[in-house]
């Protein structure tokens, strides 16, 4: 006898196991508890990031780097940890007496704010006498965007009409960048929550599920967050501006997806079983494995980031990982608690209504049960038509120009630095203001100083000669005088034996011109003076660029290994994995053609950090092999009850409709990088957003189905599913 008509199914078995109600009860409240509590203590830390970041360059290089050798050693050779700020006076004719008074009177006060460190340098006028020059050392310790904003008060108050003043140097470029960075608490996290929250009304078309789905990314973030910064203050983690950025946004869509994962499978339940315990392990047993899997492998693939060079790299590696953790956690964890309290209210108004004869799943006649009769069909046709697009589009990665790009170009829109730097370029020689800093034996001084001015790219050389950052000139015939002839030259300052040389360079000192010259200037002391080290920001930037190309050449190929393993451990499988990740490969060379026509030819990008292929790679990998594992674990669940090309057919109309909403989603947390004016982290907005739509629309909902569907159960290979089916 049966207790529901048209059913097999009795009143016991509709009941689900008898759970004691306070294990119900107690169990998700004891969790949701936890979470919030977590967050409590770590949503406070947003405004405290600050605390434990850096924005500094040399920071990020690996220890044998010449430029983090130079760095290290130029405090023996200076007070203090100044970073110099150049203020250029400009006019359009020449600078009256008067006039160089007012700016010499403008310095002498300056020189008196709390945020200059030492003795600023006295005015230099350039040689058409229409611009002055002064390097005023601002502490690093201070706030640089405050600092350079207080320097620009003092120096431009009063200045006679038609003198114009800028901020440029080191000390005005940081601060473009930690400008740049501000809005990333706020206006960051805003524009992404906001995208999430419209995408998710839109799918759910109820008010309390996208608050349940909100409220578990933003708990992962906080605690997360709260983990990270404190890794951070015991220096276990270099943290930065665009790190924090990107751990934001990962955080905010990874969980986001996981969760809509869930959600899916928790409200299907809900139909075949009218018990909510009942339903939520269920739903948890059919989430956990590709969760778990999918977090997984963009864990792997991130933490293959620790083998970088660059501590920017290695650092964003653990730093997103552990972002990672909390959003597979809050998804397995946080939201079960929450749906499991709401029950069926949690989809209000469209509350799913349990149904004891609910149909079979896996049929329908929506758009995904289409496409996939359309793919059953003519299989072959689609999956070779896809490739063929894709691989067109892959033929714009050969304009890519990803070798660097000058710091004046690292923000976009407008920056007073670069601005200060053009008009320094046009009286002074380009290089002034950011001189490459020369290491060499103190008897070796004048060796090195002929070599360098024996460069076409080196405009002037100079010595250090007191701690406070007084320099002496030097030419051919040695270190030149301060006063009437007759003077005898100053000394140089002396440390473990060095001397330290200041090269002004003829090119701007972030121009890949410059940084040639750095490198043919490391190869002539290599042949003519052994010892001699050259550093300063020119070889920061070309240090950092070489140890890129290195990363991304050993990284992306690690990358794909590391995957493949996962996917093979997960499909139970060889060949599936193999086809996966090229199809994974393929969809990424296309988000990189396109991207490069995009920055080349429509929005006018001076080129790319070499960084951005290795990252775009990281993350579109990554993630896009998630939409693949949520696919074909349902693929290979179903193939074990209907065969292999019925299984993918079915998988397809089963996941088509989650895992389109969890590409948008995580194309749209993406893109809310792009209110971030820093050109890295627009570029990267764009390549994972357009490569995550690519694998959600195209190679996910087209090439691999049609593709598994024509290889047939062949695909599974060398599993027993290849060979028989159930």
């Amino acid at each position: 006898m049966t207790d529901h008509p048209g059913t097999d199914l009795t009143r016991r078995e509709l009941r689900g196991p008898r759970v004691p109600l306070w294990l119900r009860v107690l169990l998700p409240s004891a969790l949701i508890l936890v979470w919030l509590v977590g967050a409590a203590i770590g949503g406070p830390y947003f405004g405290r990031v600050d605390e434990v970041s850096s924005n500094d360059r040399t920071a990020y290089l690996p220890a044998t780097a010449e430029a983090t050798e130079v760095q290290e050693r130029l405090s023996g050779f200076t007070e203090g940890d100044a970073i110099p700020a150049v203020v250029v006076f400009s006019s359009d004719g020449e600078l009256a007496p008067d006039e160089l008074e007012g700016i010499a009177d403008r310095l002498a006060e300056a020189a008196e704010l709390d945020v200059v460190a030492g003795e600023a340098s006295p005015p230099i006028p350039s040689e058409d006498g229409r611009a002055v020059q002064a390097f005023v050392p601002l502490d690093s310790d201070a706030d640089l965007g405050e600092a350079t904003t207080e320097l620009r008060e003092v120096v431009a108050e009063g200045l006679p009409s038609g003198v114009d003043v800028h901020i440029t140097g080191p000390a005005g470029f940081t601060s473009d960048l930690v400008g740049a960075f501000a809005g990333i608490d706020g206006l960051l996290l805003g524009v992404a929550l906001a995208a999430v929250l419209v995408i998710l009304v839109l799918v759910y078309r109820s008010l309390l599920l996208p608050i349940a789905v909100l409220a578990t990314s933003m708990f992962a973030l906080c605690v997360a967050l709260l983990t990270i910064w404190w890794l951070a203050k015991a220096d276990i983690l270099l943290l930065s501006g665009q790190t924090q950025g990107i751990l934001f946004i990962l955080v905010i869509g990874a969980a986001t997806d996981y969760a809509l994962l869930y959600v899916a499978r928790y409200r299907d339940e809900l139909v075949r079983t009218p018990q909510r315990w009942t339903a939520t392990v269920r739903a948890l047993k059919g989430s956990v494995e590709p969760i778990v899997a999918s977090g997984g492998t963009v864990i792997a693939g991130l933490l293959c980031l620790l083998l970088s060079d660059l501590r920017s790299n290695s650092s964003l590696g653990p730093v997103a990982a552990i972002g990672i953790v909390f959003s597979v956690l809050s998804a397995l964890t946080l939201l079960p608690s929450i749906l499991f309290v709401l029950g069926r209210a949690a989809f209000w108004p469209r509350r799913p209504r349990f149904d004891a004869e609910a149909g079979d799943a896996g049929e329908g006649s929506g758009l995904w049960a289409k496409l996939a009769r359309l793919i059953a069909r003519r299989p072959r046709a689609i999956w070779i038509a896809t490739a063929a697009v894709l691989a067109l589009g892959c033929v714009g990665v050969t304009q890519l120009q990803a070798s660097g790009v000058p710091q004046s170009e690292l923000v976009l829109g407008a920056s007073e630095a670069r601005e200060g730097q053009e008009v320094l370029g046009e009286h002074f020689p380009a290089g002034s203001g950011s001189p490459a800093s020369v290491v060499v034996p103190e008897e070796r001084l004048q060796d090195a100083a002929d070599v360098l001015l024996a460069h076409d790219g080196v405009a002037e050389v100079s010595v250090a000669v007191d701690r406070e950052g007084m320099t002496a000139p030097v030419t051919a015939e040695g270190i030149g005088a301060f006063g009437p002839p007759g003077t005898p030259a100053p000394e140089p300052v002396v440390s473990d034996g060095d001397v330290l040389l200041q090269a002004t360079l003829a090119d701007a000192a972030d121009s890949l011109a410059a940084e040639q010259t750095v490198r043919e200037l490391r190869t002539a002391f290599a042949a003519e003076v052994p010892g001699a080290l050259v550093g300063g920001s020119t070889a920061t930037d070309l240090d950092t660029n070489d140890a890129s190309i290195r990363d991304r050449n050993l990284i992306v190929p690690l990358v794909l290994g590391v995957i493949l393993v996962i996917l093979m451990l997960l499909l139970r499988s060889v060949l599936a994995p193999i086809l996966l990740t090229l199809t994974t490969v393929l969809s990424f060379g296309t988000a990189m053609g396109v991207a490069a026509l995009v920055f080349e030819h429509v929005l006018g990008f001076p080129g790319a950090d070499p960084a951005v292929p290795l990252y775009g790679f990281v993350f579109l990998v990554a993630l896009g092999i998630d939409y693949n594992i949520f696919l074909m674990s349902r693929v290979r669940e179903e193939s074990l009850t209907h065969g292999t090309r019925e299984g993918i057919l079915r998988g397809l109309r089963l996941t088509g409709g989650i895992i389109t909403s969890a590409g948008l989603v995580l194309a749209a947390t993406f893109t809310a990088l792009s209110v971030i004016p820093v050109l890295f982290l627009v570029q990267i907005a764009f390549i994972v957003a357009f490569g995550v739509l690519l694998d959600t629309f195209i190679v996910r909902s087209l090439l691999v189905p049609a593709l598994a569907t024509d290889v047939g159960r062949a695909i599974w290979w060398p599993s027993k599913l290849s060979r028989g089916e159930r």
